[in-house]
């Protein structure tokens, strides 16, 4: 048993400053960073690292930058499937960090947006015998849509992290997931999207309970966790949820853990990598205790600099956590 990515790779380079610089103006950068990233792929990580058996299928050109994703693919011992997009880059992305950890992000997708329903039905054997299948949104739809159903026809737990969410988001793609894991952004861009609810980004944390429960339910999906950043997360299941069963309540928040976060790039990979991981791990576990572990490993990967590199081990969260 164990955890199916589908997603992207991404280059990442990340440049850290006190603060980010006006319309026009030049900072100078305290440090730089380059290593691997992409929201698929830092998941992967964070789920392998987490202990789970985890396979990746994701995209990358025929350059340099592949070879540097196959090298540390292979260095951490993650199983992958690579289909190569010949004639395209590899993906790679421009970071900006403050001396808060905040984080400014302009990404070239590349070689992802090449990755093909049909590599993926090519690759149904990665399927087989797994329990959890995630994906995000830095592909195109048609493969997202393409994993949701390959996952539903072998029984696995089809978990999507909706991020970036696109202009034209097709919201039927929700009805096709078991539970959905939106930062504060990108939970308000699928409520303006999907259910014609227009909140800001920034307020969501502030909303009572109630409030925002009602708007996960809007979204049609059996468990939605929002992550709240410093604010914790928030989790929300429908009456008939199958992982409202041993939970707490159907509804509620666990808190932020305590850390000094230095760079919070790959956090919502972490929280959503380290959910796959548990989901597959300890399914029968009651899923409050799954998603304070998420949280945990959210929290800790804020500590180091970098995105994939930064994924937590299950060993550095039980001795930071106890």
């Amino acid at each position: 048993m164990g955890v199916v990515v589908v997603g992207s790779y991404v280059q990442d380079q990340a440049w850290m400053c006190e603060r980010f610089p006006d319309t026009g103006e030049t900072v100078r950068a305290t440090g730089f960073n380059t290593g691997p990233g992409g929201k698929g792929f830092n998941q992967a990580i964070a789920a392998h690292r987490l202990g789970a058996p985890t396979l990746f299928i994701g995209a990358l050109g025929d350059d340099a930058l592949a070879a540097n994703a196959r090298s540390f693919a292979e260095s951490e011992g993650v199983a992958c499937r690579w289909q190569t997009a010949t004639g395209t880059a590899t993906a790679s992305s421009s970071i900006v960090v403050d001396a808060q950890g905040d984080n400014r992000i302009v990404v070239n997708l590349a070689a992802n947006e090449a990755l093909s329903p049909d590599f993926l039905r090519g690759n149904a054997d990665a399927f087989t015998g797994r329990r959890v299948m995630l994906t995000q949104l830095e592909t195109g739809l048609d493969a997202v849509r393409t994993a949701l159903a390959m996952a539903a026809d072998h029984g696995l737990r089809r978990m999507l992290n909706p991020a970036p969410v696109p202009a034209a988001f097709d919201c039927t793609l929700l009805g096709d997931c078991d539970l959905v894991t939106p930062n504060e952004t990108e939970f308000a861009l699928l409520l303006g999207q999907c259910a014609g609810s227009m909140i800001a980004g920034a307020e969501v944390a502030a909303l009572d309970d109630a409030t925002l429960d009602s708007q996960c339910r809007a979204l049609g999906v059996p468990t939605v966790v929002v992550t709240l950043g410093a604010h914790g997360c928030f989790v929300s299941h429908a009456q008939d949820a199958p992982l409202l069963a041993g939970d707490v309540r159907r509804f509620y928040r666990i808190a932020p853990e305590q850390v000094t976060a230095i760079d919070t790039t790959g956090a919502g990979d972490a929280f959503s990598g380290a959910l796959a991981a548990a989901l597959s791990t300890a399914p029968q576990a009651p899923f409050h205790a799954l998603v304070t572990l998420a949280n945990r490993a959210a929290a800790l990967s804020t500590e180091t600099i970098g995105t994939a590199p930064a994924m937590p081990s299950a060993a550095a969260i039980a001795k930071r956590f106890r």
